[in-house]
């Protein structure tokens, strides 16, 4: 997918562009801050860890983490999130490609919505090069091109709909060592039904 996909109106005007299903993107700390103590729990993320969140966007989930003491940093490919990144957090998000913080290494990185846009020859190059211990995925599960929820495939910009098995084998072939498999965790994308996308823990 065209970097340039992901511009004003994929994030502000999603329905209306027909690109994507994001209205006003916007930083809401009732949802982000909570979903984030979330993550902070399930992986055990503690006080100075640091934190890359790939597929950043605005910067929110960094937000959040830097809010509750983690050092988080993120990066993303499209131009106009990054210019209008988040200002509390703007000078730790970056331009994919632009900066170091991809070269450096990491405690935890997250994942969360991001890896079903990456195209199918891409994957695999994708999770190999993120430098991190531990790898925490969120990705929309679906078979035969449909997503189980169908919120999903309105999102012009998804490339891959796989299930929880094809995931696993794709994260295992990539260099890293599944750990933990979860089809719902409580706090994080509550609005959907159980086994709609696909939770996974993997480490290095």
């Amino acid at each position: 997918m065209n970097a340039d996909f992901f511009d004003r109106d994929y994030y502000e005007r999603g329905i209306e562009s027909r690109k994507s299903c994001y209205q006003n993107y916007r930083w809401i700390p009732e949802l982000t801050v909570p979903m984030v103590m979330t993550m902070i729990d399930l992986l055990n993320i503690k006080r100075g860890d640091s934190v890359l969140d790939v597929g950043c966007a605005k910067g929110f989930v960094v937000k959040a983490f830097r809010m509750l003491n983690r050092n988080a940093w993120g990066v993303d490919i499209s131009k106009y999130a990054i210019e209008n990144a988040d200002p509390a957090v703007k000078e730790y998000c970056y331009l994919t490609g632009t900066g170091i913080v991809e070269k450096l290494n990491y405690d935890f990185c997250i994942a969360k919505d991001v890896l079903e846009h990456v195209p199918y020859e891409e994957i695999n190059s994708v999770l190999s090069g993120i430098k991190a211990k531990n790898l925490f995925v969120v990705v929309p599960l679906g078979e035969d091109k449909k997503y189980f929820a169908p919120a999903n495939d309105f999102d012009l910009s998804h490339c891959i709909c796989e299930n929880a098995a094809w995931w696993i084998s794709t994260i295992y072939e990539a260099g890293w060592k599944p750990v933990y498999t979860y089809d719902h965790v409580e706090g994080i994308k509550d609005s959907y039904e159980r086994g709609t996308h696909g939770f996974f823990i993997a480490k290095k």
